[in-house]
Order: C-alpha cells, then sequence, then structure tokens
C-alpha cells in the first residue's frame, strides 16, 4: 500500500502546519519491471538550423554537424522538424518560449517587462512533466519517492519567466536545484541514517490526541488507522531504507563551482545524481535544464568568451559567430550524449535491456532561430526508448503545435488526454509519431 502526504492529511483531517517533515515512502520497481522514464532537457537561444536538422526524412539520414555526438545511438535517435510553439499572448518570445514550452499554454497578464512592450507573468497551465509525475503517482506500481526530478546547470537564482518551464499548475513555477550537492542531500541526505528520521507522531502527539477528541467516530477511526500506518512506516525506514537502494548513492567531488565556468562539472555530476535516481527508482520524470532562456553563458573551455544570447543575436552573415554557435550547441548535444550513455551502462533488472531501453530523453529549445526569436522549427530530439516511438528515423512536420507532440508523450505512458495546455492548439489530436 502506498499513500501520499497530501492524501494522508487529506483523510486524517489534519493540516500540513501539523506534520511538516513526514517523508513520502520509496516505490522500488519490482525485479523485472519494464519501467517508462522521460527526461525533457533544454539548452537555450535556438540553433544554427543548417547543421542541425538532417537533409533526409526516414531511416537514411545523416546526422549534422551539432547532432555528431550522438552517432553512437543514431538507432535511438529520433528528430522531429516543423513542430512549432504557436502559443501567442503577452510576454516576449524568450518568455514565452520557455514557459509555454513545456505548459503549452499562454503566459497570465503580469508585469514582468521583457524585450517587448508585452510584460507578463507566469504561465496559466501545468507543465507536461508535472503532469505526467501526478499520473504516474496516482498509481501504486508508478508512484515513485519524489515523482519527478527538476535539475539545472547555472540556472539563475532570479525567478521569472525566462528561468522557469516547469510549472505544477497555473501560476506555480517549480525552481530547478542547480547545485549538485544541495541535489545530493534532497536524494540521499535523509538515508545517511535512521537518527535524521526519528518519529514525526512523537512530535505531534499532543496535537493529535487534541484533534482526536474533536472528531467524528468515524473521522477518529480514519485518523487512528493512517497513524497506524504511519507508525508502520517509520519503523521500516529506520529499519533501513538505504538497504533498499539497487545503487549506493555517487560520491560526488568536493569544492566544484556551481557558476558558469564549472558548467562541465556541474553538468556530469547532475547527469550522474539524476541517473543514479532513475535507478534506484527515486522518480520516473525528470527536467534538466542548461542556464535559461536569453541564458548569456560564456564557454571559456570551449575558447569562446562571448555571452551564447548575444552571439545567438549575430546575423547568418556573421560566420565566426555562426561557427561558435555551431560549437556551443554541439557541446550541448555532447551533454545529452553523455547522459544516454550513462543509461545505456546500467541494465535494467530481469533483462529487459539497459536503462536506456526505458528511458526517453527530449532535448529542445525555446527558440528556433536565435537571431529571428523564431517560435518555428523548435528543436526536438528524442534519444531513448520505453515510449513506443520508432527511433532510428528523421521526420518533418507541417508546422504543426508543440502541443500535439505533448498529447503523444502522455499517451505514450498510457495517460489518454484529449487535449493539453491550450485547447485550440491541441486540435488534431496527438501527433503521429
Amino acid at each position: 500500500m502506498i499513500i501520499s502526504r497530501r492524501e494522508f492529511l487529506r483523510h486524517a483531517g489534519i493540516s500540513a502546519a501539523v506534520l511538516p517533515f513526514l517523508p513520502a515512502m520509496p516505490s522500488l520497481a519490482a525485479s523485472g519491471t519494464k519501467v517508462q522514464r522521460i527526461i525533457f532537457m533544454f539548452s537555450p537561444n535556438g540553433v544554427v538550423q543548417p547543421d542541425f536538422w538532417p537533409d533526409e526524412t526516414g531511416a537514411d539520414f545523416k546526422l549534422k554537424r551539432i547532432l555528431a555526438p550522438l552517432e553512437p545511438f543514431k538507432n535511438r535517435t529520433l528528430t522531429l522538424k516543423g513542430i512549432s510553439n504557436k502559443v501567442r499572448g503577452d510576454g516576449d518570445g524568450h518568455m514565452r518560449g520557455m514557459s509555454c514550452l513545456l505548459t503549452g499554454i499562454e503566459l497570465f497578464p503580469g508585469n514582468i517587462q521583457g524585450g517587448s512592450d508585452r510584460p507578463a507573468g507566469w504561465a496559466s497551465g501545468i507543465s507536461i512533466d508535472q503532469e505526467l509525475k501526478n499520473f504516474l503517482q496516482k498509481n501504486p506500481a508508478t508512484a515513485t519517492r519524489f515523482g519527478s526530478l527538476e535539475v539545472g546547470i547555472n540556472v539563475p537564482h532570479r525567478a521569472d519567466p525566462w528561468t522557469r518551464w516547469s510549472y505544477a499548475g497555473p501560476n506555480q513555477p517549480v525552481a530547478p536545484v542547480s547545485d549538485p550537492y544541495e541535489l545530493f542531500e534532497k536524494l540521499y541526505g535523509e538515508m545517511k541514517d535512521g537518527e535524521n528520521l526519528g518519529s514525526v507522531l512523537d512530535e505531534v502527539s499532543g496535537e493529535l490526541a487534541a484533534l482526536a477528541k474533536k472528531l467524528p467516530a468515524d473521522e477518529r477511526a480514519a485518523l487512528e488507522k493512517h497513524t497506524t500506518f504511519v507508525r508502520e512506516m517509520e519503523r521500516e525506514i529506520q529499519a533501513g531504507r538505504a538497504k533498499k537502494l539497487r545503487f549506493p548513492a555517487p560520491k560526488l567531488e568536493q569544492g566544484v563551482p556551481t557558476d558558469n565556468d564549472g558548467m562541465p562539472k556541474v553538468s556530469a555530476m547532475q547527469s550522474d545524481l539524476m541517473v543514479n535516481a532513475f535507478a534506484n527508482d527515486l522518480a520516473r520524470v525528470a527536467t534538466f535544464d542548461f542556464t535559461n532562456s536569453v541564458g548569456q553563458c560564456r564557454m571559456r573551455w570551449l575558447g569562446i568568451d562571448e555571452g551564447h544570447h548575444g552571439l545567438s543575436h549575430e546575423p547568418d552573415s556573421n560566420a565566426a559567430a555562426q561557427e561558435k554557435l555551431v560549437k556551443i550547441n554541439t557541446w550541448f548535444c555532447e551533454q545529452l550524449a553523455a547522459l544516454a550513455k550513462k543509461l545505456d551502462s546500467i541494465p535494467e533488472p530481469g533483462g529487459s535491456g539497459t536503462m536506456l531501453d526505458n528511458t526517453t530523453i527530449i532535448w529542445t529549445n525555446e527558440l528556433g532561430k536565435g537571431n529571428s526569436h523564431s517560435h518555428d522549427n523548435i528543436p526536438f530530439v528524442c534519444v531513448g526508448g520505453g515510449l513506443g516511438l520508432e527511433s532510428g528515423r528523421a521526420l518533418k512536420y507541417d508546422n504543426v503545435p508543440h502541443n500535439r507532440l505533448w498529447l503523444r508523450i502522455a499517451q505514450a505512458f498510457g495517460h489518454d488526454l484529449k487535449t493539453f495546455g491550450n485547447k485550440d492548439l491541441s486540435a488534431g489530436g496527438a501527433l503521429a509519431i
């Protein structure tokens, strides 16, 4: 039996303040059980399209320079050209590009001023990653300790529509964790010893007793039932939750800076943590954000001193700038390939392939082209498996809304959504892939 903290509080009639530290129970996949996982990976400022999209369609395609790092995974790669973010309304191109990318719905009116004369607020709906998380968490067979992970690399601490693409609901942006040491504590800090998991029931026994006296008999019985459940859960946790981990927590190099110049090492550390968490079935959904919309990282490790966003505004005729942008986007693709390699190195329980066979990574961007702020031909590259998508192909579409792609992804998880985000942009149903 699995029950969430929210369900326990709702059934028991207790406010969140009474039991603030009740941990969720982990749900490790049974040996041999196939699971489905998804990672949404973001990099900003568009791409150099002639060096990105394959010229061919179908299975007989060639990877261009930017996508060349995916050559070892070509038969598990799917490129989707011709998918566009058609969400309009308030906000500049970068704001709508970022905060409408996973939500597929307009931004609320607001007072956050972008590069246009139309300020905006947060997105007005849930993002597809959180939609999938909620769907999976409702089923005891697919529920996990965290549900989803929001992981960042050099994402600014400020909160605005340029830095957030995951939304728990309207006006509810979800912040990524950009510090690998903080992410480690989130994932494994409570597992270091049982002393950190003292009984929350002992701490609030007085409040619970007082509450029980006020409840009618049926609700008091429900309270007793759930407190018994929590007590049993605590005993199980303190008996050694760490023993349930299929893989031990990774050892992190200490003292790595989490600023611009630390990005290469932080990228590797964050992907290690994310893959380890997936392998231990602590989550099945993740977002993986490299900087943010209007991201201005300076990739000095590639010999590039200019900021990424500034370079992306250079005209196509500036060959030197275009070459630097190709190098930048190739580096992002290398991070994708490294993530795929890690997933592919871990066998699933019961001989059902590798983790990559059951994990789909979707790499995308808030813009199709940086210097035009175009939302057409948004990059969508899928690597991996588990969702029933036929890989090893390059596909082209005729300018279809990206809402339809998210419908297809949801239905691949068994979540039979008919619309997602803006209902009008869902017309035509799930995208045929």
